[in-house]
């Protein structure tokens, strides 16, 4: 008895010591972001909402994703980056959309929130503008959150419109 208690035993520290090594190897990067006050004097809220999802460029897409630690979706990057400045949004970009005051193409401001439609009727794409005609989104599954060019063929042909939270 006394020998079978023994063997598994040492499985048991086998198998902590296995856990341990790999919980200390290097997995997939995680970003992290402390925000400043939604006010503080290194800017406006929406300055500090573009910074906020600056910072999460490279992050990797996922359906339904809210976090740097598991990654966004497009309007996961949008809540989150709102929500670290004190700013709770609906979840999803049409909830967005129609949370959102209109704002024409040429009156878009930093931080304010791009609609696009990319199949369907309905929107179904959102990003948050950086000025110069570029945003940052979450594009697609099996791709990071990244910049993009709102002038360019794709994005401009997909456009609705901005909004203002």
């Amino acid at each position: 008895m006394a020998k079978i208690f023994h063997h598994w035993i040492s499985r048991l520290c086998c198998l902590l010591i296995v856990t341990s090594l790999a919980a200390c190897s290097s997995g997939p990067q995680k970003r992290s972001y402390t925000p400043s006050s939604a006010t503080g004097s290194s800017g406006t809220t929406s300055e500090n909402i573009v910074r906020v999802a600056e910072s999460m460029i490279g992050s990797p897409y996922r359906y339904g994703g809210i976090s740097p630690n598991r990654g966004f979706d497009c309007s996961g990057l949008v809540y989150f980056s709102h929500r670290q400045n004190g700013i709770t949004l609906p979840r999803t970009s049409y909830a967005q959309y129609k949370a959102s005051k209109p704002v024409s193409r040429q009156a878009l401001r930093r931080g304010d929130l791009l609609f696009f439609r990319i199949s369907g009727g309905k929107v179904s794409h959102v990003g948050i503008y950086l000025g110069n005609n570029r945003f940052v989104h979450a594009p697609s599954s099996g791709k990071k959150v990244s910049v993009a060019k709102l002038n360019s063929r794709y994005w401009s042909k997909r456009f609705i419109r901005g909004g203002r939270i």
